[in-house]
């Protein structure tokens, strides 16, 4: 039996590793895009591969980065999204054939969110901050601090002073 197991194991890798070709799976060169669209029925067909109607669909510009025929969308935060809405995946709240932005990974719940709106603007969190800052400085250099002042003098050897006694 012993001898039996590690080919039945190797044959169910072998077989598990190789099934998505054998049922012709789907290869990154599929979901590569394509050349910049040049002509109007590039732009078309560019349109009905990511499933966008012709005139929503609007192509990166070229610049030269190799972004190609993947749509221009707006920048969209993961967080800013319903959460109750019945997402078809709620952990990545997106649902099933939604094309992303090609930057989507960067937009994650537990990420940058570019929609957020600070509670207080920037200028007033600098104020606060300068504000602190300066309050306790001031408060530092106008009070006595005990620690920085000695309270005897210091014992430093000289000719005909005694410091300690041993009787």
């Amino acid at each position: 039996m012993s001898l039996l197991k590690p080919k039945l194991l190797y044959v169910a890798a072998r077989n598990l590793s190789l099934s998505a070709p054998r049922a012709g799976g789907v290869w990154n060169k599929d979901w590569k895009p394509k050349k910049y669209p040049q002509t109007e029925e590039e732009r078309l067909a560019a349109a009905k591969k990511y499933g966008l109607l012709p005139q929503e669909y609007e192509p990166t510009p070229d610049d030269g980065q190799g972004s190609g025929d993947y749509p221009h969308l707006k920048e969209f935060s993961v967080e800013a999204r319903d959460p109750f809405y019945p997402w078809d995946f709620p952990e990545y709240r997106r649902n099933f054939g939604e094309v992303l932005h090609q930057d989507a990974n960067l937009f994650t719940e537990d990420r940058y969110n570019v929609n957020m709106r600070p509670r207080y603007p920037l200028s007033l969190q600098m104020a606060a901050f300068l504000g602190v800052i300066g309050v306790s400085w001031w408060l530092m250099k106008i009070s006595k601090n005990a620690c920085m002042y000695p309270v005897a003098k210091l014992h430093l050897p000289a000719p005909g002073v005694k410091h300690y006694s041993y009787d």
